[in-house]
């Protein structure tokens, strides 16, 4: 919108301010001062005598109602949205700070990570990163956050446990304050430094990138006859990079999470040869979906360090299955990346396209806070309660942006091989920006698939083939849309 005096007119004689008991204009216009307080930002707006209009605000960023009520001497000017709105779904740098008392002083308490108890802690970042700030009211008093050389102020959180996120992107270095403009708030201890730098060239490769790359897909089978294929695993337990300057102690199949991908025709017969490294400390196993019988073969594949035992078993029903280790405690050795698929092609095989991608989803458990870095450790409660720190796709934080980013051009069809680890988590699988031509729910590849469909539902042990053409160029995601996982 365009303020002008006459838009403006028509906008302060608009329905919505005569109809009794409504409470939101929108996202943080709640209470009737709040929408007064508008009002006259807009007044004051059109007043102006020259430059842009106002952007509208990016989501996470302060309402102009809490940017007017604020202290002229503290508030942060209204930032245009071109320079605040981040370019991509997930910041770069995630901070949660609460409010507090400490030593008879009002302040900032960092959650979390490095920061977590420490008061008024730094907060840190280099230039060009979107930084992502939550407030927490831990006392109950009305508080906001205000980070002045970058334009930007939170909303208020005004009861005790409410909170609020804001993300901007950092567009100079140097040493700068954050604090609370409630009127004395800053004066009495709220405030604390945010420490800019430029940007670091890029961190040389960590040792033991555990994470499968999505393109290693062996190729369609061309054969018509069942035929006995050897399949080859073993378990190796190893440290590797869980996310930036963080590693966590993998258990895995063939050194990479998810395990191999593995092809096979339906009717044949697929010979299984399971070794455990000999530096291992756990008993491992495998127990495949696409085997018909106890325990999908786990019952037979229970193999100490240093060993090896072998299974054979036909591949009866076509579809696309999950394999894990079944050795107690199961979701354990699950959590810790001991997963993978075996496709079960039909007799006439999968429709051709252009690519075809492996991609898996799974939980994990750490006894440290997400975010925390140095070598983290399991968490049998967590795993447990169900309360995993990382939500994953391909083992680690970054495993389809940084490590392994899949490619394709404007017009070519993709084939995704989606399944779930978990072992917990059923994961609502989506690609941010395209449609499923093609949807094989459950991995069934029996039945015909389902067409046109945005979101397709995946359970822990389960699996599905979607498909999709690429009609425009640019940068697609794979999410989970239980979308608070990102975060994670």
């Amino acid at each position: 919108i365009v303020w002008t005096p006459e838009t403006l007119d028509r906008f302060l004689a608009a329905p919505w301010r005569m109809i009794p008991g409504m409470k939101m204009l929108y996202g943080g216009v709640q209470r009737p001062e709040d929408r007064e307080n508008l009002i006259a930002y807009l007044a004051a707006a059109t007043q102006e005598p020259s430059g842009p209009a106002p952007a509208a605000e990016a989501p996470g960023t302060a309402a102009p109602a809490a940017q007017a009520e604020a202290p002229a001497a503290e508030a942060p000017p209204a930032r245009p949205a071109a320079e605040v709105v981040p370019a991509g779904y997930t910041p770069d740098v995630r901070y949660t700070i609460r409010s507090g008392i400490a030593e008879g002083q009002m302040v900032f308490i960092g959650v979390g990570g490095a920061i977590d108890g420490v008061v008024n802690p730094q907060l840190e970042a280099a230039v060009g990163d979107v930084v992502q700030i939550t407030l927490i009211n831990g006392e109950g008093a009305v508080h906001d956050i205000a980070f002045p050389e970058q334009n930007v102020l939170s909303q208020k959180v005004l009861r005790k446990g409410a909170s609020t996120t804001l993300a901007f992107r950092v567009t100079a270095a140097g040493d700068f304050l954050y604090y609370c403009t409630i009127p004395g708030h800053r004066a009495a201890g709220m405030e604390g430094r945010f420490v800019v730098t430029e940007r670091a060239p890029p961190p040389a490769p960590v040792e033991n990138i555990i994470s499968m790359d999505p393109a290693t897909v062996p190729p369609p089978i061309a054969r018509r006859e069942p035929a006995r294929v050897e399949v080859h695993l073993e378990s190796v337990e190893l440290a590797g990079r869980l996310a930036d300057g963080t590693t966590y102690e993998y258990w895995t199949f063939n050194g990479t999470v998810p395990g191999p991908f593995i092809r096979v025709r339906v009717g044949d017969t697929v010979a299984v040869t399971l070794r455990n490294d000999p530096d291992s400390i756990m008993i491992h196993s495998v127990d495949f979906h696409a085997a018909t019988g106890p325990g999908g073969g786990a019952a037979h594949l229970q193999v100490e360090p240093g060993e090896e035992k072998k299974i054979e078993f036909k591949a009866l029903s076509p579809g696309l299955f999950v394999y894990h280790c079944a050795t107690p405690m199961v979701a354990h050795h699950i959590a810790n990346g001991m997963y993978g698929l075996i496709l079960v092609e039909p007799e006439e095989g999968l429709p051709p396209v252009d690519h075809e991608f492996y991609v898996m989803q799974q939980e994990v458990y750490t006894d440290a806070p997400f975010g925390e870095t140095g070598t983290q450790e399991f968490s049998v409660d967590k795993l447990l309660d169900e309360k995993a720190e990382y939500i994953v796709f391909n083992g680690t934080v970054g495993a389809l942006t940084t490590e392994h980013p899949m490619h394709a051009k404007v017009g070519e069809t993709v084939r995704f091989f989606f399944g779930v680890g978990g072992p917990n988590y059923t994961s609502s699988f989506h690609v941010i920006g395209e449609i499923f031509d093609k949807v094989y729910a459950w991995g069934d590849l029996i039945s015909p698939p389902a067409q046109g469909v945005q979101t397709v539902s995946v359970p822990p042990g389960g699996a599905v083939v979607t498909e999709l053409t690429l009609d425009v160029p640019g940068r697609y995601l794979l999410v989970d849309h239980a979308l608070s996982r990102v975060e994670r």
